[in-house]
């Protein structure tokens, strides 16, 4: 009996180890989902290094009060599907949104951003914002946006003195 609590612990240690290392958790209803369609859900969320996992209520119940995330509990009933991301925090928003506007019977429930809980709005205008790469060229867009202006009038300064003397 005692290797059964010790394989739970060990669910409960993975879950909240989860919930304190991640950049960003999305708690989602999955019912309803064929398994091709589960399938090719976590096929995108693989390929941007999110993992999606089921684990029991009360197990994650227990890591949620372990972490003192105990806010997620009232989003804990049904089928609760949890994906996470150590590297992206917009990642698995992103996909778990953009696949549930596709599949309207995945329903997002709750999120945890950088160690704090979420509502489902909040998740989805995260899901909005583009990723990490995308904002540092926007970013470096902004930055040579003076350069290049200043490049350009000189140019054209240049380009009249020149019409001119000819």
């Amino acid at each position: 009996m005692s290797t059964v609590i010790e394989q739970k612990q060990q669910v409960v240690d993975e879950i909240a180890d989860k919930l304190e290392n991640t950049e960003s958790a999305v708690l989602v209803d999955y019912r309803g989902l064929t398994v091709e369609q589960i399938n090719e859900l976590r096929n995108k969320l693989r390929a941007e290094n999110v993992d999606m996992k089921v684990y029991k209520n009360t197990l994650t119940r227990r890591a949620t009060e372990k972490t003192g995330l105990t806010e997620l509990d009232e989003y804990l009933v049904g089928p609760t599907a949890i994906a996470t991301s150590r590297e992206d925090a917009v990642a698995p928003a992103r996909i778990l949104n953009e696949f549930a506007k596709d599949h309207k019977v995945l329903e997002l429930k709750a999120g945890i951003i950088q160690g704090q809980v979420t509502s489902t709005e909040d998740v989805k205008q995260l899901a909005e914002l583009p990723s990490y790469d995308g904002l540092v060229s926007m970013l470096l867009n902004v930055l040579q946006a003076p350069i290049r202006n200043f490049a350009l009038a000189s140019k054209a300064v240049a380009d009249q003195k020149e019409e001119e003397g000819a």
